[in-house]
């Protein structure tokens, strides 16, 4: 069973705690210095964290390893309340040189479709599309 604890802080702050860890929870709309990162945010930070997980397991499995991946996720919200996301994508970075981009998209895959649980949570309530992008260094 899943189980967090959410206490109040002050302000607008609220703690997280899961046996994984600590999280910060701001909103930030009192002027005041943002703590921490506003709960839709941890939604698209969910989403890159489960693939990006994934994906870097599959690839030192598959032998395809890179110098570097970065995950960036875009979403617009909806305008009528309560305010959702719409419209997301997710764009799989990759740095390096000689890719194995066959090995590469097939981690993708498995991921955006067998094995990320927050990736198929998102597509209940809205597309996401996937780009790749290769960076030869």
């Amino acid at each position: 069973m899943a189980k967090i604890e959410l206490t109040w802080q002050d302000n607008n702050v609220f703690e997280s705690i899961h046996n994984d860890g600590v999280i910060m929870i701001d909103n930030a709309d009192d002027g005041l210095e943002s703590k921490g990162m506003r709960p839709k945010a941890l939604m698209l930070t969910s989403l890159a964290g489960c693939s990006a997980l994934d994906i870097v397991s599959l690839l030192k499995k598959m032998r395809a390893e890179v110098d570097d991946f970065k995950i960036d996720v875009s979403a617009e919200l909806t305008d009528e309340h309560p305010k959702i996301y719409k419209d997301v994508v997710v764009t799989y970075k990759f740095y390096g040189k000689d890719f194995k981009k066959s090995k590469i998209q097939k981690a993708i895959d498995l991921s955006v479709d067998q094995y990320c649980g927050v990736m198929e949570m998102f597509r209940k309530f809205t597309t996401v599309k996937i780009e790749v992008e290769y960076h030869e260094q």
